[in-house]
């Protein structure tokens, strides 16, 4: 994509490699700036982006006072998302929530990272100008989630090497982690859950870590994903493809800590993704779940039992438990898991004890058994407990099933399936 402009670069030295390619990718203007004014300039500017050209200066309150100005501008208002993209070396800290690229990568690679995170900016901006175009429209829009994005985010971390136990413990600390000991296991949870970051541990050849990257390049989904490949960099894939792909080495929390802020911004992208899937669908749609909210589903169970009763054809309703010791994020990836799995006959939500309810429209209660055992297996085999204490602990939703009888209200329907016993998944 052409870059956004204005982009104000940060560096103590006349960047003449780095200008030269910013402006042949289409980025217009460029202004260069010394880090003792670089504060004043994102202030009097409003930059599209920000590029730190080099690592941070000795004076540490030069890059706070650049911090806070970057922090400023982007909360003042509904202003999109302002990336900021920071060139880091083997020591000393990095500038704060800057997307790290390091100090060696050539200019052509900070730009594709730079165009990467343009891409989210975009999103943002499109997001804030669709909910409000819907203002007038609809009087129950969605807000867009508040609280940190990696409050959502979940790693996937593939290895069986000596370093693998510390990584998915580094990475489970702070974000939801996924385990693969094969890189086989690894490519279904990419297509079955919602992934922000992939780590590549130790314990696999050459030959079949280059074939899992490209598989990755090759599909538009994962783009943007941020991916690091710990210690071998003898992987030969074509970098353009994937421009989070980092060759990175140091212990398993400064790696983690460096990936932060890539898994932070994917995040991001994929709760604005969720958000506009809302907005287009005025209000109907939870953005943290992708199935109906409450109300609106409580409003289609009534459309959808005068209509059944109408035309004398079934109508059943499952309940999808969890068990109380899964957190909210485990809680959330299992009912996004759901949204995927619905047929488009049917219709779902998320209600506040973290349970699914799921209405198999036009089905009866046999058929509707078995849909919902499929969709449980599906669950119980995909989710896994990211605090258990090896690692492997799956989420066993309890599925309870009712089916709609002829004297049937929502709310009479809805209360069989908080109360019987419920069958328990294939």
């Amino acid at each position: 994509m052409s870059l956004q402009g204005p982009i104000v670069v940060v560096s103590s030295h006349k960047e003449t490699e780095l200008i030269a390619e910013l402006g042949a990718a289409g980025a217009f203007p460029v202004i260069e700036t010394s880090w003792r004014d670089s504060a004043r300039a994102v202030v009097k500017i409003a930059p599209a982006a920000v590029v730190i050209a080099e690592p941070l200066p000795a004076d540490l309150l030069i890059a706070e006072k650049l911090a806070g100005a970057i922090a400023t501008a982007s909360t003042s208002g509904p202003c999109p998302y302002m990336p900021v993209v920071a060139r880091i070396g083997d020591s000393g800290p990095a500038f704060p929530g800057a997307l790290p690229i390091a100090l060696e990568a050539p200019p052509a690679r900070l730009i594709d990272r730079l165009g990467s995170a343009l891409r989210v900016r975009t999103l943002h901006a499109t997001t804030l100008r669709r909910a409000d175009s819907l203002q007038g429209e609809c009087d129950d829009l969605p807000a867009l989630p508040d609280g940190d994005p990696l409050d959502d985010a979940t790693v996937l971390v593939a290895g069986r090497g000596r370093t693998y136990p510390a990584l998915t413990t580094a990475v489970g600390e702070r974000l939801g982690v996924i385990g693969a000991l094969a890189i086989e296991t690894a490519a279904k949870y990419l297509d079955a859950r919602d992934i922000d970051g992939v780590i590549i541990g130790e314990g696999f050849s050459p030959r079949l870590v280059d074939q899992f990257v490209a598989t990755l390049g090759n599909d538009t989904r994962f783009r943007d994903l941020p991916v690091a490949i710990v210690g071998d960099s003898r992987v030969s894939v074509d970098r353009t493809r994937l421009p989070n792909l980092d060759f990175v080495v140091g212990d398993a929390v400064d790696l983690v800590t460096r990936l932060l802020p890539s898994v932070r911004l994917h995040a991001l992208a994929a709760r604005l993704q969720r958000q506009i899937a809302a907005l287009e669908a005025k209000g109907m749609l939870d953005p943290q779940t992708g199935l109906f909210t409450i109300p609106a589903f409580m409003r289609d169970l009534d459309r959808a039992i005068h209509d059944v009763q109408e035309r004398g054809i079934g109508l059943s309703l499952a309940r999808f438990s969890f068990p109380a010791s899964i957190d909210r994020r485990c809680s959330l990836d299992a009912a996004r898991l759901v949204s995927r799995l619905v047929r488009s006959v049917d219709f779902a939500c998320r209600v506040d004890d973290g349970s699914v309810l799921l209405a198999f429209n036009g089905t009866a209660l046999t058929s509707a058994h078995v849909v919902a055992r499929r969709i449980a297996s599906v669950l119980r085999h995909t989710m896994l407990l990211a605090d258990s204490a090896d690692g492997k602990q799956r989420v066993d939703p309890a599925v309870t099933l009712a089916a709609l009888k002829a004297s049937d209200t929502a709310e009479s329907l809805l209360a069989r399936v908080f109360e019987p016993a419920p069958v328990a998944a294939a």
